[in-house]
């Protein structure tokens, strides 16, 4: 009577949730699945898309039902990290035949808001320091950057950055690349340089967590109907920038767009090169992630999708060799003023 009576209690004085449903959590059963996938389908012998060569891809699935929505990725070897927007991280080694290995899951320990509703841990751009592992996460909705540890298992630190205050809230950061240098490099989805389409982004010159204030603002150009998905650093300093575009009847397209480090300046607007085009009749979805490695003396592009966990989409993993001749450059560090 008396447990009966404590229940009773417990359902009268603690509130019910009314609103969004609780954002789905990864569980601790990792299960993943990858099938093949072609660049073209019926023809095999497509290798070639722009300045990309084809070297094989998977489409990932599993049976829990939080896997999914990849916003960002990070690579080191044949060690894989894919995290969702909605928080959710998953780890696992990817073998030469493309087989999975050691897969995990977990899910993000803190961030903003109490992490019940996606938009509380709506994860958007992840950049990884190699030699501490610890891990920097751009939250769209909060416009917030958080610093954690090499697991993911606690939060070391975080920071809502001035010059993004006013970013859109479900526009806000979507890329962030970290230098060599121990800078920071933060693109906006939506949020735009007045009077244009060109999106702004910010060069913080140290960790954006300790030093918020510290960088300048520069512009990047894009195409009318596109916008920036994600971005990493490529071995020689330049940017690899996805950027991605929806039109009806539910068709994703995506262009590879690869900036020079000496167009990241104070108050420049930044013109990329596209180097490659995601479009049907070829392989393509909704493309959020991306990441460069190197594998002797080549430059492997890493790209993976976003599924909206949605029926219409595949949560897929390509892999491509960059072929084109690449000149040396430096991180891009320029002169550093206040952000603004």
């Amino acid at each position: 009577m008396r447990i009966l009576v404590a229940v009773l209690l417990v359902l009268v004085c603690v509130p019910t949730w009314s609103g969004a449903e609780r954002l789905a959590l990864l569980g601790d059963r990792a299960v993943i699945r990858a099938r093949p996938v072609a660049l073209l389908d019926g023809h095999p012998e497509m290798m070639r898309l722009g300045q990309l060569e084809w070297l094989g891809g998977v489409a990932l699935t599993s049976p829990d039902r939080a896997f999914g929505g990849f916003s960002s990725m990070a690579v080191e070897g044949d060690r894989f990290t894919l995290l969702s927007d909605g928080g959710n991280v998953v780890r696992f080694r990817l073998g030469q035949d493309w087989r999975i290995a050691d897969p995990s899951f977990a899910n993000l320990p803190d961030g903003p808001g109490a992490g019940w509703e996606k938009q509380d841990r709506d994860s958007e751009a992840m950049a990884t320091d190699p030699a501490t592992g610890d891990h920097w996460v751009a939250f769209e909705n909060s416009n917030q950057i958080w610093r954690y540890d090499a697991a993911f298992s606690r939060a070391l630190g975080h920071a809502a950055p001035p010059a993004m205050r006013r970013w859109p809230e479900n526009g806000g950061a979507e890329s962030l690349v970290r230098l060599p240098s121990g800078g920071f490099v933060a693109i906006g989805e939506v949020a735009r340089a007045r009077g244009t389409l060109n999106r702004i982004a910010i060069r913080f010159a140290g960790d954006p967590v300790t030093a918020p204030g510290r960088g300048f603002r520069f512009s990047l150009a894009v195409p009318p109907g596109y916008g920036p998905s994600d971005a990493t650093l490529l071995p020689d300093g330049r940017l690899l920038v996805l950027l991605r575009s929806f039109r009806l009847p539910y068709n994703f397209t995506t262009k590879l767009v690869i900036v020079e480090a000496r167009a990241i300046r104070p108050g420049a607007t930044a013109h990329g090169k596209v180097i490659a085009n995601l479009a049907p009749p070829y392989i393509h979805d909704n493309f959020e992630a991306v990441a460069a490695t190197r594998e002797g003396s080549d430059t492997i592009v890493w790209i993976a999708s976003d599924d909206n966990r949605s029926f219409l989409q595949r949560s897929l993993l390509l892999k491509f060799r960059l072929v084109a001749p690449a000149p040396s450059s430096d991180a891009g560090d320029s002169r550093v003023t206040p952000a603004r």
